[in-house]
């Protein structure tokens, strides 16, 4: 080796030449071995969350104490809605079953806190994702299942049909919550002087605005269909406001710290959401086998093992998507024009369809 060819002065495409032989061999296989590992995905290892749901038996769930078409229990107890379905669908992927839930109906004020303290292992309650929430508060967002906004409801007979006409009135809120905050940062920011009448639970929001104790009240445009629906003596007589006054993209939560459990409630839904794209359906998604669709094939375990990316086995998503259905079935059974709420798919659409739902790739 020339004595001009330095180490310190090597180029670094030459510098393998500065080194002995023996030793540029070495860090060479050390380099392709590496290489070689990162290019292959990796088994995950059970997460706290994951292993104590096993242990149990049960997966526990927080969610609402009933808001039709999210969160209620039927005449025989049993519950229903989009947040329920969620995690049924969970529970089918980790447990095997869709029935191994044990639901824990919590009050606004309960439900963060409870998945703070470890109380339940997901949070599925119509929650919007915040900054604060997510990076403040102890626990992490997933992926939206329902994009919604803030809204104003209003008697027919008041005539009210846009919120400029709202100016000076009466609205009932509960306190201390964004719904509150937001209101008043709507009410200032367009000089409408909204005379806000707070409650310290949604119910006597919902009774004092049913009374005609105020001239509107204002929530998550799905929550005031859900209260007209499940409150009002005659829900014809109300009407929800076109014009919506902020971005609620709800979703389910779970403990900050545990991010191999927060991967299997995320790609979970995106697999239902996924289902939909591909046509598959909760009547046919065992008959998927000779489907030309690599990555229908690949996300139900046909071709390749998904479910060790999770820690789980590779029917994972076969399993969830027999519980509920892909989105679809699920938002037209809890949400849509077929059910109680009568709600139209809107941002809740595919992304071909002019929607927001969109499943990140899975492979």
């Amino acid at each position: 080796m020339h004595r001009w060819l330095h180490r310190a002065t090597c180029a670094p495409a030459c510098a393998l030449l500065c080194l002995g032989v023996d030793m540029a061999h070495a860090i060479l296989r050390t380099a392709l071995l590496a290489a070689c590992a990162a290019a292959l995905p990796a088994t995950a290892q059970a997460g706290p969350t994951l292993d104590a749901v096993r242990a149990a038996g049960a997966l526990r769930c927080g969610v609402s104490t009933g808001l039709l078409g999210f969160s209620h229990p039927d005449a025989n107890g049993q519950w229903a809605g989009m947040d329920v379905d969620v995690c049924r669908a969970v529970a089918a992927a980790v447990l095997g079953s869709a029935d191994k839930v044990r639901y824990v109906p919590l009050d606004v004020s309960r439900r963060l806190p409870s998945l703070q303290a470890g109380e339940i292992d997901i949070l599925s309650f119509n929650t919007t994702f915040t900054m604060s929430r997510d990076a403040a508060m102890g626990v992490q967002v997933t992926t939206p299942t329902y994009y919604d906004g803030q809204g104003f409801m209003v008697p027919l007979k008041s005539r009210i049909k846009s919120t400029r006409q709202l100016q000076g009135q009466t609205v009932c809120v509960r306190a201390g919550n964004d719904t509150e905050r937001t209101l008043r940062e709507f009410s200032r920011a367009n000089r409408l002087n909204l005379k806000l009448i707070t409650f310290t639970s949604s119910e006597d929001v919902h009774k004092a605005y049913m009374a005609g104790e105020c001239t509107a009240t204002s929530n998550d445009a799905s929550g005031l269909a859900s209260v007209r629906k499940m409150t009002a003596s005659d829900p014809a007589a109300h009407v929800i406001l076109n014009e919506l006054i902020s971005k609620e993209p709800l979703g389910p939560m779970v403990r900050r710290g545990d991010d191999a459990w927060a991967s299997i409630v995320k790609w979970t839904v995106y697999g239902l959401i996924a289902a939909e794209e591909h046509g598959i359906t909760q009547a046919n998604v065992g008959q998927q086998k000779g489907n030309a669709n690599p990555e229908v094939l690949r996300m139900l375990g046909h071709s390749e093992d998904t479910g060790k990316l999770l820690g789980l086995d590779r029917e994972w998503l076969v399993r969830a998507i027999g519980a509920t259905g892909n989105y679809g079935e699920m938002f037209a059974r809890n949400m849509g024009p077929d059910s109680p709420l009568g709600l139209p798919r809107g941002l809740n659409a595919q992304w071909q369809r002019g929607g927001l739902m969109y499943a990140m790739p899975i492979r």
